[in-house]
């Protein structure tokens, strides 16, 4: 996916840093990214554990994509914790893809790779099909208009394997939610779960390419290390809440 874009086009993020943290904004009321110094690979943002949440469904995937890097966060905790994964995340703002070595982003290696590019164009021509597609792209307005058209749904339910999960973050409150959640039903035939933040304005959209209630999904996924468990808990027992309920 060669990188056509001009540096100029795009808004520059800011970074806040305090004693203990460091963000990533594009406006001073929209904060993108949150990292703990102390902890670099934790998930500080409630919304990132849980889109994690396609680990109760496949606690093992062996190819992960991205679309949307901000400060790298779940980036940063599928690298170190589950190691078998290989991923890839496309970032189309060049001024965020340069912010890496500031939020500790790992540098591409065998299994880790950031792309600079149009996530919409990496989905309708995607290099192979993924077990996890993660969609949190988002510029100064809000989520770019390609990132949640039918046709974008349909080309990231082409992009997965089968039985493959898409995970999108959404505003809860924006307007459009309900149209953007009806077009992924429409891509993924219904097997669509949304899972509403209960104390922030985020709702994430779990869709799978298969059968999404077929089997409830265990407590805890296999394998995975304490370190990892006790940051996703909780989120983990609200996801398994809701889909009892569903």
């Amino acid at each position: 996916m060669p990188d056509t874009t001009d540096p100029d086009e795009f808004v520059k993020p800011f970074v806040s840093e305090t004693l203990g943290s460091k963000s990533l904004y594009f406006s001073i009321s929209a904060i993108q990214s949150s990292m703990n110094l102390m902890q670099p690979d934790a998930l500080v943002l409630e919304y990132t554990r849980t889109m994690m949440g396609f680990l109760l469904f496949n606690p093992r995937p062996d190819n992960i994509a991205m679309i949307g890097l901000g400060g790298g966060s779940m980036a940063k905790f599928c690298y170190r914790y589950l190691p078998r994964a290989r991923l890839v995340v496309v970032e189309i703002n060049p001024h965020v893809v340069a912010l890496r070595d500031a939020f500790l982003i790992p540098q591409d290696d065998s299994r880790f790779k950031v792309l600079q590019g149009d996530g919409a164009l990496f989905v309708r021509r995607p290099p192979k099909q993924y077990d996890v597609l993660l969609v949190d792209g988002f510029e100064v307005s809000g989520i770019p208009a390609r990132l949640c058209s039918q046709r974008f749904y349909e080309h990231c339910y082409e992009a997965l394997q089968p039985g493959g999960i898409l995970v999108v973050n959404l505003h809860y409150r924006h307007p459009h939610f309900d149209t953007y959640v009806a077009r992924v039903h429409a891509a993924f035939k219904g097997e669509v779960h949304v899972v509403v933040e209960p104390e922030a304005d985020n709702a994430t959209v779990f869709a799978c390419k298969g059968h999404l209630h077929e089997a409830l999904p265990a407590p805890r996924p296999a394998g995975l290390p304490d370190a990892a468990w006790s940051q996703l808990e909780a989120a983990f027992a609200h996801i398994a809440q809701s889909l009892r309920r569903a």
